[in-house]
């Protein structure tokens, strides 16, 4: 039985589609309240699949999206000096959006998107040794952009680790994860700390 909507699903629910429970912690076959009937992505087979969004309505949407990369005191100070391979931050928000362009070539059922817009910010972090990212994505369209953001967010960091590496392997990769997403049909949904997450998202 699920203890929490941290626990991983059971991979024959996964494959037969998931259905729905009366509420967090119900004995009704172990399933978290509140989770969808089925996997988008999981056809009626069990096979993995991209979904048809041929009928969906077009609408504006948007994703944001944050991530957080740990590091020690030495490296923060090359990042703020622009030391090493050049401007840390800079280099890392040109690559997250770069890769939020070229998000379906590497997320297998992505959909390949015109965006609209891609906001990619890095600051330092307040009270912690770290770089703290955001990225905003959008797009008018017939599907979403959370994967685009969070895409964005990943190699953001992953280029902060690159770029400092020299100075710190121990830095550590933290906190991806999607914060707000409005659009289509189910509306929007706001994490419950969004308020409070790292990365205004304001210029630097």
């Amino acid at each position: 039985m699920l203890q929490g909507p941290g626990d991983a699903l059971p991979l024959a629910f996964i494959l037969r589609g998931v259905h729905h429970a009366p509420c967090l912690n119900a004995p009704q076959d172990g399933i978290v309240c509140g989770m969808p009937e089925k996997l988008t992505h999981i056809d009626a087979d069990g096979r993995a699949r991209m979904v048809d969004v041929s009928a969906k309505a077009v609408t504006e949407r948007r994703a944001v999206a944050i991530g957080r990369v740990m590091m020690s005191a030495e490296a923060l100070g090359l990042a703020r000096s622009r030391g090493g391979k050049g401007d840390v931050r800079a280099a890392a928000e040109i690559a997250g959006v770069m890769a939020a362009k070229r998000t379906a070539d590497l997320i297998p059922m992505c959909h390949p998107l015109m965006l609209s817009s891609v906001k990619v910010r890095v600051e330092e972090a307040a009270g912690a040794t770290a770089l703290d990212v955001r990225a905003e994505v959008g797009v008018s369209g017939v599907t979403g952009v959370e994967m685009e953001a969070l895409t964005a967010v990943s190699v953001a960091c992953l280029t902060i680790y690159d770029m400092l590496k020299s100075a710190d392997k121990g830095m550590r990769i933290e906190g991806i994860r999607l914060i707000e997403k409005t659009g289509g049909k189910s509306g929007t949904w706001r994490s419950a700390d969004s308020d409070q997450s790292t990365v205004a998202g304001g210029k630097r």
